[in-house]
């Protein structure tokens, strides 16, 4: 067995970046950008008014205080109108300020008198309310950098700048393979020795949450013929493949044997860790395979500590959970030199150990907004101690 730190460490080191692909820009938010994006347009491309008011030209005023009104502007103009000396035309926001003006009133701050404009604003002074040209973005200037994360913002903003597809690092496509003869679907009535199967709702539910939407899911006998058979379609189809069950060492459990089967290189099995010891990961050329354990308490630990951490790497997102020091609300304590993940609430101020914490049991986890970490070598934490916590997704 290897430690929880060696076992992050081998996944870190086999994991790359997928291909960056071409996609719409309306289809791209919360990808990273894989390319740098240049401005083709000055943003604006005119000197254009923030304000509803009235044009002018700043020392023209200064040597008449009045302005004759002479026409109006409203935003989408697409006649260019010179502005005569001495006088102002009514504008409004987003419109062009026209050639001959250069600084915008505020129509609060005005009289208007037989069209005459008075202006009233003891502190406008040159270019007030005038965007300047490309004074948000120059063509050819650098707008966004490759490894950008495309937020609500970021897309605006590339839309803003005449942007209609970009080059991003997509989401991969994920196959859960459920294993387990024993397992039966909601909705159908359990017969003798049979339990509800969860596990593909829990990681189909913890994808959808990360906006992976592309999963597909099969389902598995406890044979190794038809294992390795779904297993070898899997990894043609998929960039990563997440197997529940079927990896201790009892008589039923092939996942070991069908990876090897399809050529997957072994890169470690079993951790010293509870619950999950018998996850397993592997790498078959640039696909990914994670064994996890069928319990669902496991299966769901396992991928928050270890599948999004390789799900952050092949997409160059912000993945992995948060970790922060809270003390310990009561003591706790453990006879094993295991790595333990614990189901825990934190209220803010301090943090507690759910009960319920065997792998079977996942009423504690859908209670829990976060897991204990209480390293290997330790076997006492006393009350108001700090540990370590990592924050589950809302």
């Amino acid at each position: 067995m290897i430690s929880v730190d060696e076992a992050k460490k081998i996944i870190e080191q086999n994991i790359v970046v997928l291909h960056s692909v071409q996609m719409q820009l309306q289809n791209a938010a919360g990808k990273i950008l894989a390319e740098d994006v240049y401005s083709t347009v000055d943003i604006p491309a005119f000197p254009q008014s923030s304000m509803d008011g009235y044009a002018f030209f700043f020392s023209q005023w200064q040597q008449h205080n009045k302005l004759i009104i002479e026409g109006e502007i409203a935003a989408g103009s697409e006649a260019e109108i010179l502005l005569a000396e001495g006088k102002a035309i009514r504008i409004f926001t987003g419109a062009p300020v026209p050639p001959g003006a250069d600084t915008v009133v505020m129509q609060e701050k005005v009289t208007v008198q037989n069209s005459t404009l008075i202006i009233e604003d003891e502190v406008i002074k040159q270019g007030t309310n005038v965007r300047p040209k490309g004074s948000e973005m120059k063509a050819g200037e650098l707008a966004l950098e490759n490894g950008t994360l495309l937020s609500p913002a970021a897309i605006g903003f590339l839309a803003g700048i005449g942007i209609t597809a970009i080059k991003v690092f997509p989401n991969p496509f994920i196959s859960i393979i459920i294993t387990g003869k024993e397992l039966q679907q909601a909705g159908q009535p359990l017969q003798y020795g049979q339990v509800y199967e969860s596990n593909s709702f829990t990681l189909s539910s913890a994808l959808q949450q990360l906006q992976i939407d592309d999963v597909k899911i099969w389902r598995a006998d406890d044979d190794l013929k038809i294992l390795t058979g779904i297993l070898q379609q899997a990894l043609q189809q998929s960039d990563v493949v997440l197997l529940t069950g079927g990896i201790s060492a009892g008589d039923y459990d092939f996942v070991l044997q069908a990876a090897a089967n399809c050529g997957v290189t072994k890169l470690f099995h079993k951790i010293k860790q509870r619950p999950g010891k018998p996850l397993f990961f592997g790498k078959k050329e640039n696909k990914i395979i994670f064994g996890l354990p069928g319990n669902p308490s496991s299966v769901l630990t396992c991928f928050y500590e270890y599948v999004l951490s390789a799900l952050a790497i092949l997409t160059r997102q912000q993945l992995n959970l948060q970790s922060l020091n809270a003390p310990l609300e009561k003591s706790f304590s453990k006879t094993n030199a295991l790595t333990h993940f614990l189901k825990g609430f934190y209220n803010g101020e301090t943090v507690s150990i759910l009960d319920a914490q065997e792998s079977y049991r996942l009423s504690s986890f859908a209670k829990a907004n976060c897991l204990v970490k209480i390293n290997e070598e330790v076997t006492q934490c006393a009350a108001g101690e700090m540990v370590e916590v990592h924050s589950l997704p809302a």
